[in-house]
């Protein structure tokens, strides 16, 4: 397949560059009078009627006894039988030649094959009659030297980014050698087609699957590392709101224990209040007082051996009386308590 491929464009080389050989032997084929027949000129010239209608967009070159005499207008010409003759006939209107196709080797050394296409354009019909022989084979001849010289001084990926850059470069030299010597001008330059060798292509595509190879394996490590970045801080976030209604939560709890407390507090006074209103207010309150606290004490003495196998039994058991003593005493004691609270609150 690959055979058939270069075989293919192998004939196709072949083809252009015979067509060029025919266009460039063509342009020197005489005419009716003899003169070499250019690119823009019609293989028969107007001959000398005397009275001559020159079309729109051309201009005839008129030699009188063999000399340049005048360039006829667009119009009604007159002309004198037997010493007048019509000699070139330039098109002025905007032509397209095709530039064969060609080799050309980079400053890298990679053979390149390209063809291109040239605008150009009669601006001094006198200039493009007598200036050059042939100014249509002139200007391609000049075209490839050109490219040539262009590509030679560049690299292939300089070719293939900037290829205006160097239509642009072509198109300026051959200006300045055709627009004042010849009379015409190149509007402009485009390369066609640009064929690297296949070697070459086959390099750029493995080339192209690397680097785009490259761009996924970077932005699917950018991907996981966002990844990465977006559930820490996550976690960070959720940390800080963990460890923040934790806080509320203490505050709040602190809050309500202090309330707790304080209630209790007031709670505790207003009944030791109450108590002690009760009991200097009533008639024998303070007897009534004292044989609670002696029958709670007895009671709770009694207890004593329920609680744990070892007792603890005062001395004066046996003396009831001490005994009442000693609960009144705790009795004292508890009320002078019971009233310095009282009165720090």
């Amino acid at each position: 397949m690959l055979s058939s491929t270069l075989r293919g464009r192998t004939a196709m080389i072949m083809n252009r560059q015979m067509a060029g050989r025919l266009m460039a032997i063509r342009s020197f084929i005489p005419g009716a009078n003899g003169a070499p027949v250019s690119f823009f000129q019609r293989e028969s010239l107007p001959a000398n009627t005397i009275v001559k209608f020159v079309p729109q967009q051309n201009a005839w070159i008129v030699e009188r006894m063999g000399k340049f005499h005048r360039i006829l207008d667009p119009g009604l010409a007159i002309l004198m039988p037997f010493i007048d003759k019509i000699t070139y006939v330039q098109s002025l209107k905007e032509s397209a030649i095709e530039i064969p196709s060609q080799n050309a080797i980079t400053s890298d050394n990679v053979s390149l094959e390209l063809d291109g296409i040239l605008y150009i354009k009669v601006i001094d019909p006198y200039k493009a009659s007598y200036g050059v022989e042939d100014f249509k084979f002139a200007i391609s001849q000049l075209a490839q030297t050109t490219m040539r010289s262009e590509i030679g001084s560049m690299t292939l990926d300089s070719v293939l980014k900037e290829r205006q850059s160097l239509n642009n470069n072509i198109n300026h030299v051959i200006n300045d050698a055709a627009r004042d010597n010849w009379g015409v001008e190149c509007l402009r330059y485009e390369i066609r087609d640009i064929h690297p060798p296949q070697n070459v292509l086959d390099a750029m595509h493995r080339q192209v699957s690397a680097e785009r190879s490259k761009r996924a394996e970077i932005l699917e490590s950018e991907g996981q590392r966002q990844a990465k970045i977006n559930i820490s801080e996550g976690e960070k976030q959720s940390v800080i709101l963990a460890s923040e209604a934790l806080r509320e939560q203490q505050i709040n709890s602190a809050k309500g224990e202090a309330e707790q407390i304080l209630l209790k507090s007031k709670a505790t006074a207003e009944g030791i209040r109450r108590v002690a209103d009760a009991i200097q207010n009533s008639p024998g309150g303070e007897n009534a007082v004292q044989l609670q606290v002696a029958q709670e004490y007895i009671k709770e003495f009694g207890k004593l051996a329920k609680e744990t196998n070892t007792v603890v039994i005062p001395q004066n058991l046996g003396d009831l009386g001490g005994l009442m003593a000693s609960g009144m005493s705790i009795y004292k004691q508890t009320k002078a308590n019971e009233q310095r609270q009282a009165e720090k609150v």
